[in-house]
């Protein structure tokens, strides 16, 4: 059976008074009873309750965006590309950082939350992906555009062939959105190549619908 012991940083009367060591919780509470892991001691103290603050964010979904307030640990960190939950009054949402604004308007890269002015984000649990269809018989003329909504973990691939309703397309290329982590180029178009859904700006495929061009 694993210890599920929540661990905490205290000094310890007996081997560190001056710098914090891991402690076990053993009994929590007001005056909580804890065991150094370092030398194994065992005493009371007061646990302290760890320091937040409130984080202003901007939440970007399909086109609209909202903003929201929470309350945060304050050695929480952030950066362009990161990921975590927004709750919000209405729901809980997997975001993206998109922007990080620091004092003055200034945008950074990363930065503390506790010098965070505003938090500028993408949900992307769920997604609009933007398709750009041209017909089967390569006519250009007739190119057409066309959005699908699906789970961000949706996984695209290159050569695959795709099916939402009625419109039916297999992908050519994938453009990779800029803040996406982990992708070597921002156009993959290799078969095989594949892209999540919440990582993709735009896809282009060639339109397999039936009768798609019939009135042409």
């Amino acid at each position: 059976m694993s210890d599920q012991r929540e661990r905490v940083g205290l000094v310890c009367p007996s081997c560190s008074t001056a710098e914090p060591t891991v402690h076990e919780v053993l009994k929590p509470g007001g005056t909580a009873t804890v065991r150094c892991t370092e030398c194994g001691h065992t005493h009371k103290t007061e646990i302290p309750e760890p320091e937040t603050v409130d984080l202003d964010i901007v939440v970007s979904q399909d086109g609209e965006s909202f903003s929201t307030t929470m309350t945060v640990p304050a050695d929480t960190y952030a950066e362009i590309g990161g990921e975590f939950v927004v709750d919000t009054p209405d729901a809980l949402l997997q975001a993206r950082v998109t922007g990080i604004e620091v004092g003055e308007e200034r945008r950074v890269e990363e930065a503390d939350v506790a010098d965070v002015e505003t938090l500028w984000t993408r949900a992307v649990d769920n997604v609009s992906v933007k398709v750009t269809l041209h017909p089967a018989d390569g006519d250009r003329e007739h190119t057409r555009a066309l959005t699908v909504n699906v789970p961000g973990d949706h996984e695209f691939e290159v050569a695959e062939t795709e099916t939402f309703g009625e419109e039916e397309f297999t992908i050519e290329g994938i453009q990779i959105r800029e803040n996406a982590p982990e992708y070597r180029f921002d156009k993959l178009d290799h078969d095989g190549d594949t892209a999540f859904a919440k990582d993709v700006k735009r896809l282009y495929a060639r339109d397999e619908t039936s009768s798609a061009w019939s009135a042409w």
